[in-house]
């Protein structure tokens, strides 16, 4: 980790770019700058332990980071990925309880962090921003909603497609088609999954045979997404 120095107006144009931000005035952009403390992560970095005591907000400018959890036997449990325009941290300045997960640089990564002091002092002061971590937590919640209906309804096989569909960026010009870049390794699929690397890779072995899915270098390429979706809507509706 490395800490450095950014000027308070590409500051602002760094935080900007901040999903929770985008509503915010240049003037409380500003005002958000001024309490944040910048620093460089190389890639596999921890940024936060778990069970760690500290209580920054984290604004991810560049990069993309991991969120993960280790069970008593060592086995990795991925909550999530994020990429740069994310925010990360703020249960713990808000609750002041300890970190309750892992959070590493999968990549080299620049991250602005705010004390818990003073991002409470920002939510207070500034209400668009208030509203804006309203709606991030509201979205947290149904998402979670979400994954616990899958994971408690679904077979290992739909689960795996919801994944494909989550993570695949639509073709603009071939909408029934959707690549993912970069292609997630059966193990990363596994951890999130909550279930075996063997699975995955029986169930991805059949879609590729069926036509569904391709291979292509460092890319997956989702070849019929109207198909995904149907097997999908059929799990979901036994």
């Amino acid at each position: 980790m490395s800490t450095l120095n950014i000027t308070s107006e590409r500051a602002r144009v760094l935080l900007s770019n901040i999903k929770e931000f985008s509503s915010l005035s240049p003037e409380d952009l500003q005002q958000l700058a001024k309490s944040c403390r910048w620093r460089r992560h190389v890639q596999g970095q921890e940024i936060v332990r778990y069970d760690d005591l500290t209580t920054d907000t984290f604004f991810l400018v560049q990069g993309e980071i991991r969120v993960t959890h280790y069970s008593p036997s060592g086995h990795e449990v991925i909550l999530c990925d994020l990429s740069a325009g994310e925010m990360f941290g703020e249960l713990t300045a808000i609750d002041g309880l300890t970190r309750s997960a892992l959070v590493v640089a999968k990549a080299d990564s620049i991250v602005a962090t705010v004390s818990s002091a003073d991002f409470l002092k920002l939510l207070q002061s500034i209400p668009q921003l208030s509203l804006a971590l309203l709606k991030r937590v509201t979205g947290q919640v149904r998402r979670l909603t979400d994954r616990v209906y899958d994971y408690s309804t679904l077979s290992v096989p739909a689960r795996v497609h919801v994944e494909l569909l989550r993570r695949a960026k639509l073709d603009p010009d071939r909408p029934d088609m959707g690549v993912i870049c970069p292609a997630p390794t059966h193990a990363d699929i596994a951890n999130l999954l909550s279930t075996h690397r063997e699975a995955v890779t029986r169930e991805l072995n059949r879609l590729v045979r069926a036509g569904l899915i391709e291979k292509k270098g460092n890319e997956l390429h989702l070849l019929n997404i109207a198909e995904l979706s149907k097997m999908i809507q059929k799990a979901r509706d036994c």
